[in-house]
């Protein structure tokens, strides 16, 4: 194929993360101790140019380019601006901790910018070779940021399953997608829709190929009983790792479905709907049951991602616009309520103590009013409580279910919930009506992050307030 300069232009956002993680990743190597606030304002820079650039190149008809393998639609436009905001949220709330801790190092930013460049080139993928590349750079950046702190046992350990575990879990969707190629002749998702039209399930390399796909797809999500890997890794990396690891890669693991299954297997979606189903139900369950028990907030909140990949999931099954649209929203909307959870537990940590337990919340109302009115959003909307935007993404998956007649799944998911909210509550609990510690280090934090908390905690009250913009070009794309 002939070099295009005009295929270029669709990835200029991807280009502008590669250049940044370049010169991260050259300048460190000359910067001394001192200097190394410049890496941090580097990255945030290039993730400033990258949402410029997306809103640049985003709009107007579909393009695609590099011989069928990427494409720029609505899809992509809207998932790589949520990806951009939300990284360059956990680069703002890191800095101070590992500054406190002595790794503010060049390395940090270096990985963190090439699994975002990762999770963009997954959601502008075109091609089951193309996803599988973007998921691989992802996945090994993360690797070696949950290893990231070397003095750590529990994040060497906890990196050790999240490789072995993130190896399965690979291993299984490439073996899928050679069954497909095998089936179909082709690994573009287009070339793929129509052989998989034609032939429907009577080939059974096609049926083992999308069983191995799904079962990839919930290892990436951390859906029940693939989840083993996601309370050992939020527990024992370190807390800006998991605040990565925890947010925009859900936004991303949401594109690979949608590639995959919609853009790939939508004429066979009866019969992945059904295994989906399964792996919602029992994420639900699990998830809020087992998270009930914890004392360890980052576990807890490992828990509750799991649980709330079951409600992803319901939207996925439903198998329609409104669906795939509700649960585009209720993605985004996590990944924003995980970042403001794991903000908070960074902004409470100081040199030698991390914020971790229950009880390391305990009187955040005395000690600083704001930061414990941010952390209670976050932790209503987690629980979806209205007004909050986390209540509305709930309804609106809950609706799409109903509408494809499966009521009893929709109150399944109403009874776990109303499970689930007990232990976000027991966290509000804990900040307004519990004494603090009196031996807790004194908050203080800079200007920058107090902003971004304050930014990233009342857009879930004014996304809950208002949601039609964000809901609209969510269905906007599956039109």
């Amino acid at each position: 194929m002939p070099f295009d300069a005009a295929n270029l232009f669709p990835i200029l956002p991807e280009i502008a993360i590669l250049v940044t993680a370049s010169v991260v990743l050259v300048l460190d190597l000359y910067l001394k101790e001192q200097d190394k606030d410049i890496n941090h304002t580097l990255t945030l820079i290039g993730l400033l140019v990258a949402i410029g650039l997306t809103g640049a190149v985003g709009g107007g008809e579909t393009r695609i380019v590099f011989d069928g393998n990427v494409v720029r639609d609505g899809l992509t436009d809207l998932l790589r601006g949520a990806i951009l905001v939300v990284s360059l949220l956990a680069f703002v709330y890191s800095r101070p901790w590992l500054k406190d801790r002595g790794l503010f190092v060049g390395e940090f930013y270096v990985l963190g910018l090439f699994a975002i460049l990762g999770m963009l080139i997954m959601v502008s993928a075109n091609s089951f070779l193309t996803i599988y590349l973007g998921l691989e750079l992802q996945a090994l950046c993360l690797y070696a940021l949950v290893a990231f702190d070397r003095d750590s046992k529990k994040g060497a350990e906890a990196a050790m399953k999240y490789f072995v575990l993130g190896a399965l879990g690979s291993g299984m969707l490439l073996y899928g997608v050679s069954m497909i190629y095998g089936a179909t002749g082709s690994i573009e998702f287009g070339p793929v829709a129509q052989a998989v039209a034609e032939q429907g399930m009577d080939n059974k390399v096609l049926v083992f190929g999308v069983v191995f796909l799904v079962i990839g797809v919930g290892f990436k999500f951390g859906a029940v009983p693939f989840h083993m890997w996601v309370p050992d890794i939020y527990e024992g990396a370190p807390t800006p790792a998991v605040l990565l690891l925890g947010s925009a890669p859900k936004i991303a693991a949401f594109a690979l479905a949608i590639r995959m299954l919609v853009d790939g297997l939508e004429a066979i979606q009866p019969d992945w709907q059904g295994m989906l189903l399964i792996l919602a139900v029992l994420s639900m369950g699990l998830g809020n049951l087992v998270a009930i028990a914890q004392t360890n907030i980052k576990r807890m909140l490992a828990y509750s991602t799991i649980s709330h990949v079951g409600f992803i999931f319901l939207g996925l099954l439903a198998g329609s616009a409104q669906g795939y649209a509700s649960a585009m929203f209720y993605a985004i909307v996590y990944a924003v309520m995980s970042t403001g959870a794991f903000g908070i537990l960074l902004i409470l940590s100081r040199k030698g103590f991390d914020a971790e337990n229950l009880d390391d919340l305990k009187g955040l109302n005395d000690r600083d009013s704001w930061y414990a009115a941010m952390m209670a959003l976050v932790m209503f909307s987690m629980a979806g409580v209205p007004p909050t935007v986390g209540f509305m993404a709930k309804l609106l998956v809950l609706e799409s279910v109903v509408r494809i007649d499966l009521v009893w799944l929709a109150l399944v998911a109403v009874a776990f919930s109303i499970i689930g909210a007990f232990y976000y509550l027991r966290v509000v609990k804990v900040i307004y009506f519990d004494k603090p510690n009196p031996d807790m280090p004194v908050l203080t934090t800079s200007g920058g992050v107090r902003f971004a908390m304050s930014l990233n905690g009342l857009s879930l009250l004014v996304l809950g307030l208002f949601p039609a913009a964000l809901l609209s070009w969510c269905q906007s794309v599956f039109v």
